[in-house]
């Protein structure tokens, strides 16, 4: 591999890896330690033949690998503003919003990151985790619920499924 390859893909995905690894880990420290490891590991692999999302998945599952590594029994919750440059000028109800995401357990707070941080469909969410994609629409329904209660939502669910294009009651309504 070379140079160039390394900064492109540092270019091009190192914010995903980065934002993955806070998300998971709820440490500013920590994430910068999985970012260089996985950019580090990048950088040995034999990249020849990988397409832009082949290598986006492999920083995806490197980083989540390095996450489980570091170890999570500390419990840390993150605030907006032990990221300055996240907490710039934060639209107050999103940074709400990813506050209450940050008090979720990890199994809840990855996928819903996965996909409204970075836009992943449940499918691929799904082969990441190396779980059945059943069991992260159902994680997300419950991350949905939990945040719901944690932000003092209403209890109208349908309201929670639209937000969601790949939850099966929402596609039955279709």
């Amino acid at each position: 591999m070379t140079e160039q390859e390394l900064s492109n893909a540092m270019r091009m995905h190192g914010d995903m890896v980065y934002r993955l690894a806070l998300c998971r880990l709820q440490s500013v420290p920590d994430a910068e330690d999985v970012y260089q490891d996985v950019f580090l590991r990048y950088y040995g692999q034999q990249t020849t033949g990988w397409d832009g999302e082949h290598i986006k998945a492999w920083l995806i599952r490197c980083t989540l690998n390095r996450c489980a590594d570091i170890g999570r029994s500390r419990s840390r919750i993150l605030s907006l503003e032990d990221v300055p440059e996240l907490a710039a000028n934060p639209d107050p109800a999103a940074a709400e919003l990813w506050d209450a995401v940050a008090r979720l357990p990890e199994d809840f707070r990855t996928p819903i990151h996965l996909y409204y941080g970075e836009g992943i469909p449940t499918g691929e969410i799904a082969a990441l985790l190396h779980i059945p994609a059943a069991t992260v629409r159902s994680r997300m329904h419950r991350a949905r619920m939990q945040l719901k209660h944690l932000l003092g939502g209403s209890d109208d669910e349908e309201q929670l499924l639209e937000a969601d294009p790949d939850h099966p009651r929402t596609r039955w309504a279709e």
